[in-house]
């Protein structure tokens, strides 16, 4: 049977409903669309060689990859040679494409006599390689067998993503190529690289170094933070960094070697403070901001629409495509506050100029003006899904995050999308609530919330859906300070993205990718990277006695902006976390037993409320305090109930950090009560939370 026989067959397969994996079918991730088990297996060991042809550059990359993963994963260090092919050995092999096929298709053969890897392309040869490192296993005996059998395999969508956010926390390089890697060995094919923002620009740009020089650092939020002196300027110490465009460059080279296409975002017209704290000229505002903030949140600093401005933008995107040879480039658009334009005479006078009729023409325009520079330059414009509107180009890319209305819209007009759904595809949720989770929002999306995610909206006809170009996982790091607790929060959710990406519709099942997860750790493992413990976990107890953390607390209502927030301080070491909704700071202890209990104590901290939530900060209500730095109140029987304990803060005000209170006494009751939390406090910033309550009393 030929190759387009087999995969023709797999894609009908893929339509069908969904098919049990069979017994000796083994446990890959993604699940390729056709495979067939033989007989026997191939024993490779330190003496195999990986065989390309001569002067084949692709083959050779690819099998240079390889090496590298077999030599982590199971200590060997196999040779690549040039030559014809041969038994004994792993053969990587380019072959002329298929009509119709995917530049991404493969065909594996493994016989007990050699490896055969053939693709079209380097990016076939890449995920055929992958498909193999995983065959080989992980262990720690030089030689190892890779099982007889056939694949044939090709991606269900181009795009299978992630979004690596580095503007709100800088990652080093090497952190990067390692996620890069982690990346590759499951088929995700794409590297959202979101670069500039608010809070942070990352690239240099030569033309403008303060850019970098201005806008790569800032003072994090919160006392700790100011009180951080750095001895050589007496100032508080700055955070941040930035990627010089020789380290960009070999990003993007470690990346293509590995089939990953890195999308640069460049942040415009909104999320501009990092700018315009570097060159205020470029700014709507008479007031622009003059350093790079550390709220999170969108602020609500604009770019004017002054021709310097227009050729700034230009010039900075011409350097960033010097670097970033991907034919797409974001150039966000999302979260734009109109106000400064309204405010602006010289907006105004700009928007005559131009024939702008209001300000919410001025957004669609500006995207049309960069959209043509890029076309131009035989590049496509990627924005978020603020950016659809009648007139937008047509090979202008539309990044739907509000639901998949994006992604409708843009169908309707003719235009890509790619789904980055939020909360499902946002990974900067909790995938548990276990208190082991790095900080994060708090409402969960699991693994199983991630693999049930519908990339293709019912609303779409087939024409339509041929415009979903396919998914992406979003890592926003306003939270995930940390590269350890980036990996845990990436992975294994990214495997998820990467098989509703790759594998047919109609080998899909979720108790059979629970059970191939499982098997991913020692992978994970192997290429450096970190990854969520608590997936592959039992959950958590309920929690009994005495004593709650506020992960164990309840939230009071519906949330509304519900974090998993960490403390500010202190500047080195571990930190705290605490569960809180920063627009309604309460807690429930859910049926706390009395009985015996004669006095309730609290640990608290307070950390800065560093939040652009606009007006929504003004709602935010507390009782009124009774001493100066107010107090821990303690109701009984809901938040509206009896008034059972006052516990004063003045204590917890000398120390940055998590703090313990004197114990209050209470008048003895008996049975189980609803306990409710509040902070007595003059105003939300610090925003006071707790650590932990305990019941004191008699044993339980």
């Amino acid at each position: 049977m030929s190759r387009r026989a087999i995969l023709a067959i797999a894609l009908v397969h893929a339509a069908a409903a969904p098919l049990a994996r069979a017994a000796d079918e083994p446990p890959l991730v993604p699940r390729p669309a056709a495979l067939e088990r033989h007989e026997g297996a191939f024993r490779a060991s330190a003496a195999t060689p990986i065989v390309v042809a001569p002067a084949d550059a692709a083959a050779a990359t690819a099998a240079s990859v390889l090496r590298e993963r077999l030599a982590r994963s199971r200590g060997v260090s196999l040779e690549v040679v040039q030559g014809a092919p041969h038994d004994g050995a792993i053969v990587l092999q380019r072959v002329p494409p298929s009509a119709g096929a995917s530049d991404e298709s493969y065909r594996l053969e493994v016989t007990p006599r050699r490896i055969e890897l053939r693709a079209s392309t380097l990016a076939g040869l890449d995920d055929g390689a992958a498909t193999l490192w995983q065959l080989a296993g992980v262990g720690s005996t030089r030689a190892f067998s890779v099982p007889a059998l056939s694949i044939e395999d090709a991606p269900r969508f181009r795009w299978r993503g992630l979004l690596l956010d580095s503007a709100r926390h800088y990652q080093s390089p090497e952190f990067i190529e390692r996620f890069i890697d982690a990346m590759a060995a499951q088929k995700l094919n794409v590297l959202h690289w979101h670069l500039t923002d608010d809070q942070g620009w990352r690239l240099e740009i030569r033309k403008y170094p303060r850019l970098t020089s201005i806008g790569a650092w800032r003072v994090p939020a919160g006392p700790a933070a100011h009180a951080d002196l750095d001895p050589a300027t007496g100032r508080p110490r700055l955070y941040g960094g930035y990627y010089s465009q020789a380290v960009a460059k070999r990003i993007v080279a470690y990346a293509a070697a590995r089939g990953v296409t890195i999308v640069p975002e460049i942040e415009m017209p909104g999320h501009a403070s990092a700018v315009l704290a570097a060159y205020p000229r470029f700014a709507a505002s008479e007031d622009p901001p003059r350093e790079v903030p550390s709220d999170w949140g969108a602020y609500p600093n604009v770019l004017n629409l002054e021709e310097p401005t227009l050729a700034f933008l230009e010039e900075v995107l011409t350097e960033v495509m010097e670097v970033f040879p991907s034919e797409y480039i974001h150039v966000g658009g999302d979260e734009v506050d109109t106000s400064q334009w309204k405010a602006s005479a010289r907006v105004r006078r700009r928007m005559r100029e131009l024939g702008i009729a209001d300000v919410d023409g001025i957004q669609h325009w500006f995207t049309r003006r960069i959209a043509r520079f890029l076309h131009a330059r035989g590049r496509r414009l990627v924005g978020w899904d603020e950016i659809v509107e009648p007139g937008l180009p047509r090979d202008a890319v539309v990044m739907s995050w509000r639901g998949a209305n994006g992604a409708i819209a843009a169908a309707a007009h003719g235009n890509d999308s790619v789904l980055a759904v939020d909360p499902t595809l946002y990974f900067d949720h909790r995938q548990s609530a276990s208190a082991e989770e790095p900080p994060g929002r708090a409402v969960v999306v699991s693994l199983a919330d991630v693999y049930r995610f519908q990339p293709l909206p019912a609303e779409l006809d087939a024409a339509q859906r041929a415009h979903v170009l396919g998914l992406q996982g979003n890592l926003w790091t306003e939270h995930i300070r940390t590269e350890d607790r980036l990996a845990w929060m990436a992975f294994p959710r990214a495997a998820a993205i990467a098989e509703l990406g790759w594998t047919g519709a109609g080998r899909l099942d979720w108790d059979d990718f629970r059970a191939r997860v499982a098997t991913l750790p020692p992978l994970y493992r192997a290429l450096g990277v970190g990854y969520a413990k608590t997936v592959f976990e039992p959950p958590p107890a309920p929690p009994s006695g005495r004593l709650r953390a506020s992960n164990d607390l309840e939230l009071c209502g519906a949330p509304k902006v519900a974090l998993s927030l960490e403390d500010d301080a202190p500047i080195r070491g571990p930190r705290a976390k605490f569960l809180v909704d920063i627009l309604d700071p309460c807690w429930i202890w859910r049926d706390a037993r009395l009985d015996g209990v004669r006095a309730i104590e609290a640990h608290v901290g307070q950390v800065p409320f560093n939040f652009q939530v606009g007006d929504a900060a003004s709602q935010v209500h507390f009782p009124a305090p009774r001493t100066p730095e107010g107090e821990l109140v303690v109701r009984s029987d809901g938040c509206d109930g009896e008034e059972i304990a006052r516990i004063p803060l003045a204590a917890a005000t000398r120390s940055y950090a998590v703090s313990a209170l004197p114990a209050v006494s209470i008048a003895p009751r008996s049975g189980t009560h609803d306990l409710c939390f509040r902070f007595a406090q003059r105003g939300i910033d610090p925003l006071w939370v707790i650590d932990r309550v305990r019941l004191v009393g008699n044993a339980p």
